[in-house]
């Protein structure tokens, strides 16, 4: 990875409340740039509601110019109407950032757990309590969606720097084998 700084958003989409936290990377040290949520339960309307993920996702962007939005897939529910507007969230935070030519990553909350804890089926309050650790702020329970959103940044930040940080590119399962003949047994 290069040395230069990086700016990522991270998006836990929600119709009710939609976290986001955004950091900046700059020779592995991550630094928080903002965190918080928005609330869109004092709307009635789904589609205003859609209309202001994307401004707010939008705002977001052209305040810290990120180069990457790691976004939370959506989960399987039992109840498809939830899960209908949640990928409708998710799909309108992405076309957001795709407007505004940012790159977008998606990744499972197993895997964002996975990733800056190390258990896929971590609790929020674990999640968030390593990213204080991970990245000294104040801790507030409110803002388990704003953490949520930062741990989706953190984890396309470690996720990205683990495939950088590869010797070289691997052509196919020989090459991968050649080049790793201690691992393979």
């Amino acid at each position: 990875m290069s040395d230069k700084k990086k700016i990522i958003l991270g998006i836990d989409p929600g119709t009710i409340v939609l976290g986001y936290g955004i950091i900046e990377v700059e020779k592995q040290k991550m630094i928080l740039l903002s965190m918080g949520v928005i609330h869109l339960s004092k709307y009635e309307d789904h589609l205003q509601k859609l209309k202001i993920i994307f401004e707010k996702v939008q705002g977001l962007i052209e305040n810290y110019h990120p180069v990457a939005c790691a976004i939370e897939a959506p989960f399987f529910g039992k109840n498809v109407q939830s899960m209908l507007k949640l990928g409708r969230a998710q799909g309108v935070a992405i076309a957001s950032a795709l407007t505004s030519d940012v790159e977008v990553f998606e990744y499972s909350p197993k895997k964002i757990k996975q990733s800056i804890t190390g258990n896929g089926n971590a609790s929020k309050e674990q999640v968030a309590a390593m990213l204080q650790q991970l990245i000294k702020f104040e801790l507030q329970p409110k803002f388990l969606d704003a953490t949520d959103g930062l741990a989706a940044a953190v984890c396309h930040h470690f996720q990205n720097n683990a495939l950088v940080g590869t010797k070289s590119k691997v052509k196919g399962w020989a090459d991968f084998v050649k080049q790793n003949e201690k691992r393979v047994k």
